[in-house]
């Protein structure tokens, strides 16, 4: 999320709706119509531990992406998205489907994935945006300055963990700000 507000866009998340007379799905579903671009990590499909369940939210979304840029009227059929994943190829086991597909391997590395996703929207547009390593040590910065905020202001590491995602993006919003 770092990254996408760095770059000037305004990250959406189904989280950032606390209503719970609105299922999750429809929130989802919203926001994809909504959206111009998308980020997919299917990095995490795989179950960690024995004979737990598989996470399919991911690939479902993307099947929803997929097919609002092919059934839908206007500007979503221009819609783009970002496939990201851990290892070159491995998500071809599950999703074959997608063979051919562009897809950005992350290493299980967050400063991969800054150099994904930068990279990516660096390709979308005209906008010339610092390099990846440059973002990656600025989030770095923003990590340290955060906590230290935060621990002043009272928060405690659950506050943290379950600080909505509007109010982390509200923190990230003000430090680029005083930064730039």
């Amino acid at each position: 999320m770092f990254t996408l507000v760095y770059l000037g866009y305004v990250p959406r998340i189904a989280s950032e709706s606390l209503d719970s007379g609105k299922p999750r799905i429809e929130k989802i579903v919203q926001l994809i119509t909504e959206s111009k671009f998308s980020i997919h990590d299917l990095s995490r499909l795989q179950s960690s531990e024995r004979d737990e369940f598989y996470r399919l939210n991911m690939p479902f979304e993307l099947g929803i992406d997929f097919g609002c840029r092919s059934f839908a009227e206007g500007d979503a059929k221009f819609k783009r998205f970002l496939i990201l994943e851990k290892e070159r190829y491995r998500y071809q086991r599950a999703l074959s489907d997608l063979s051919g597909s562009d897809i950005s391997n992350h290493n299980d590395e967050p400063e991969d994935i800054v150099h994904a996703v930068r990279n990516w929207f660096r390709g979308m547009s005209s906008r010339k945006p610092p390099s990846g390593t440059v973002i990656w040590e600025d989030f770095n910065e923003f990590m340290a300055d955060f906590y230290q905020a935060r621990e002043e202001q009272g928060y405690k590491d659950k506050d943290l963990q379950l600080m909505p995602t509007r109010e982390y993006v509200d923190f990230v919003e003000e430090w680029l700000k005083v930064r730039r």
